[in-house]
């Protein structure tokens, strides 16, 4: 997904500077990934329009990025795979087993618990 995935969606991403999913989402942009913010308020942020919803984005969605709490991340995930997705990211500290195993079964590759700058750091880049 890394190096493949150009169109990310960010789930939960705000215009506020001091959240993780801000500085992720930078990130992924300065890496070349064009991020999609996916947020109720669908703000424009980091120069991307928001969508209020995974199924309001017009366009394919390479990665589904997701900041949201484990009790609620799974419905991210299974939305993901209905907009046909071609992967979901789980970021660190999001763990919910049941939607891995949906979306694996449903062929969709899937990572938890871990962050794309964290993945990064590990290859030296």
């Amino acid at each position: 997904m890394l190096d493949e995935a150009k169109t990310w969606a960010v789930v939960g991403l705000s215009g506020r500077p001091d959240r993780t999913a801000y500085r992720i989402a930078s990130l992924l942009q300065d890496r070349g990934k064009r991020i999609v913010p996916v947020h109720p308020d669908a703000p424009v942020v980091l120069g991307e329009q928001g969508y209020a919803r995974l199924a309001d984005i017009p366009f394919p969605v390479d990665v589904v990025d997701v900041f949201r709490r484990s009790d609620l991340a799974g419905e991210f995930a299974d939305a993901a795979v209905e907009i046909g997705a071609g992967g979901v990211w789980f970021q660190l500290g999001v763990v919910d087993q049941e939607a891995f195993k949906r979306t694996t079964a449903a062929g969709v590759p899937m990572v938890m618990d871990t962050c794309p700058a964290i993945e990064w750091g590990k290859r030296g880049g």
